[in-house]
């Protein structure tokens, strides 16, 4: 399979782009369960890097997503998360830049990159009416459990 997208580690200026797609309307249709659109002012910045960029204690990874344009398509994180003890999967194309393979790319990316850094296990909470769930189902995830909001997705790396 030929690759289309590479991993971009974005410095603080870049995090523009992530302002971008936090606060298009059609790339957070997703989110809309847990309020659509993200604010994402420039005085959040420097925390965010801070914390999932320069010092991720290993327990947070981001990168952007890049074509071999060198543009950015989207966005891949995961992080330990205290609830459900274990690390949870973040995969955002831009609207703009959906139906052109980006996301399967990305999800095999991001899943590659997690086993890389020693995580066994990945999981994902989709909003119960998310058609992203079929992609991640595509790419080996298994439904957990699901409630009236939520399907909790697993896959072991």
């Amino acid at each position: 399979m030929k690759t289309f997208l590479t991993l971009y580690k974005p410095n603080l200026k870049d995090l523009r782009f992530r302002q971008k797609l936090l606060s298009d309307e059609r790339t957070m249709s997703y989110n809309t369960a847990w309020g659509g659109t993200i604010e994402f002012p420039e005085g959040q910045w420097k925390d965010l890097y801070d914390h999932w960029i320069k010092d991720p204690e290993d327990k947070r990874y981001y990168r952007y997503l890049k074509t071999e344009e060198g543009e950015f398509v989207g966005e891949i994180a995961y992080h330990y998360d205290q609830n459900t003890k274990g690390y949870m999967a973040d995969v955002i194309i831009h609207a703009d830049h959906r139906g052109k393979g980006y996301g399967s790319e990305a999800l095999d990316m991001l899943c590659q990159e997690a086993k890389e850094n020693g995580i066994k296990t990945i999981y994902d909470d989709i909003a119960i009416d998310n058609p992203a769930i079929r992609l991640f189902l595509s790419h080996g995830f298994k439904e957990e459990y699901r409630t009236d909001k939520i399907i909790m997705l697993r896959k072991d790396l």
